[in-house]
């Protein structure tokens, strides 16, 4: 049975706006934690494994295809009537990525089953990360996100017949994917084991460089076991105790009450700050979107490849944003702004 507040949504293609729940938390920093969580997660789906397995080149340049991927994603949300725009430029980026599987199986970005089980990663990634690391959420609350999530989806222009019905047929559906769907594959394998290669301007040798990005790898996969079903969590071959349990139920208490005092500038991704603007009306409605800095952009070599978001934002202003989003580093600290917040 849909909730009254889907009901009304969805005969409704409105965007998001600074009320919902999704706002508040889709664009926060503290999402980067689930890195391994989400990119093993959805690799597991089989077509879309399949289709990073043939498309992708995210082992050549993981960071840079995580950090402009992030600036049309956070736009279905952030991007206020231009939203449904920015969904269809996803859409398009996906056209082409298709083929068959070792194991013989068609797949296509664009199918509806696999494009949703995408989105609903993202939804509860945004389900994840407040529980486990911006003080919890209420069932209310997130009844409210899923239905937020659907309104969501609405901007891309799919099919809405894989989209359940309330929260607690999505509830069913994910347990279900999650036993009976998904897979170990090269795919997830390659984000189990993900190395992040050394820009070429960084003076520093390789040898270094890993051994300064292991730890941080180690403890995304960490944080992942500890995310998963447990019905994922085998399938992967992952160990998790209770001792584990309360070691990340404290650390996430602990990076809630680090990101206490954080303004929204450090701790939002720069399309979520600039999105708070244009409602607040610092800035003009139609302000020019923020997009990820060029030096984020694909290898020239691919740079006419549909499936490939060119960014074309070259701002300073652009590139530090994008920085600190990227690598939690607080620089160029400005006050935060204020403005009313949704209520937890």
């Amino acid at each position: 049975m849909r909730s009254p507040a889907m009901a009304q949504r969805t005969s409704a293609s409105d965007p998001l706006g600074p009320d919902s729940l999704t706002w508040k938390y889709f664009g926060d920093v503290r999402t980067g934690m689930l890195g391994v969580w989400i990119g093993a997660i959805q690799n597991m789906y089989p077509a879309l494994g399949a289709g990073v397995e043939d498309h992708s080149i995210l082992l050549q340049e993981p960071l840079q295809r995580v950090a402009r991927s992030v600036y049309p994603i956070m736009g279905v949300v952030y991007d206020g009537e231009r939203a449904a725009q920015t969904g269809a430029q996803i859409t398009g980026y996906h056209t082409t990525i298709k083929g068959v599987d070792a194991s013989g199986r068609r797949y296509h970005a664009l199918d509806p089953d696999t494009f949703y089980w995408a989105h609903a990663t993202f939804f509860m990634l945004i389900i994840k990360t407040a529980e486990y690391f911006c003080g919890g959420l209420t069932d209310a609350e997130k009844r409210r996100l899923f239905d937020e999530h659907v309104q969501w989806y609405r901007m891309y222009g799919m099919s809405m017949r894989p989209v359940p019905g309330s929260w607690e047929e999505f509830c069913e559906y994910w347990d279900r994917t999650c036993r009976e769907d998904l897979e170990i594959n090269r795919a997830t394998r390659d984000i189990f084991s993900i190395r992040i290669p050394k820009p070429r301007f960084v003076l520093m040798p390789t040898p270094l460089w890993d051994q300064m990005f292991k730890p941080m790898v180690g403890a995304q996969r960490w944080i992942a076991a500890g995310l998963f079903d447990p019905a994922v969590r085998e399938k992967a071959g992952m160990r998790w105790t209770p001792g584990d349990e309360v070691l990340l139920r404290l650390f996430g208490k602990l990076v809630e009450l680090a990101f206490v005092a954080v303004p929204d500038e450090i701790r939002l991704h720069p399309r979520a700050v600039a999105a708070y603007r244009r409602a607040d009306g610092t800035i003009a409605p139609d302000s020019p979107l923020v997009e990820a800095p060029a030096f984020m952009g694909p290898p020239r070599e691919r740079r006419g490849l549909p499936m490939h978001y060119v960014p074309h934002g070259k701002t300073l202003l652009d590139r530090a944003g994008a920085l600190v989003h990227t690598t939690f580093a607080l620089a160029a600290l400005r006050p935060a702004r204020p403005r009313a917040r949704t209520a937890a």
